[in-house]
């Protein structure tokens, strides 16, 4: 277990959610990364992605930040090893337009993200990908 743990808290949650990206309106699958530094959404159609910068650590802290909003938040329930109790169980995660909230169910451990930048999809597979834009210029 030793080296291979370590490995995981690295990574801490790696899915996939299926709907229509808010970037292309394809329907894609969404891969998620979170680790402790930043947490990302990236389209796996058009490979635009959302940065979240880690905002707060705390137990069951969740609810004030989860108001919501006018983009629809998804909610998942994946398997994680706990930073806080060590427990592999599942945890909620709930990605939003402008938080991503990981709980542990075992202890309520919660990791907050906030929304921090996007990069966009080049427009022709051939491109640079056309830049950052900061804030929340797609969120509806």
């Amino acid at each position: 277990m030793g080296a291979h743990h370590s490995s995981m808290s690295d990574r801490f949650i790696s899915t996939k959610y299926r709907t229509d990206c808010y970037h292309c309106r394809a329907l894609a699958d969404q891969q998620i990364q979170a680790t402790p530094n930043r947490a990302d959404v990236t389209c796996e159609n058009c490979k635009a992605t959302r940065v979240f910068v880690p905002l707060i650590e705390d137990v069951d802290e969740t609810g004030m930040f989860t108001r919501p909003g006018p983009w629809p938040a998804w909610s998942l329930a994946v398997p994680a090893v706990c930073r806080n109790c060590g427990v592999d169980g599942l945890h909620d995660l709930v990605v939003s337009c402008r938080h991503i909230t990981v709980r542990c169910r075992n202890c309520r451990f919660t990791h907050l993200f906030r929304f921090s930048l996007e990069y966009m999809a080049p427009d022709k597979p051939d491109e640079q990908t056309s830049g950052i834009v900061d804030g929340h210029a797609t969120c509806p």
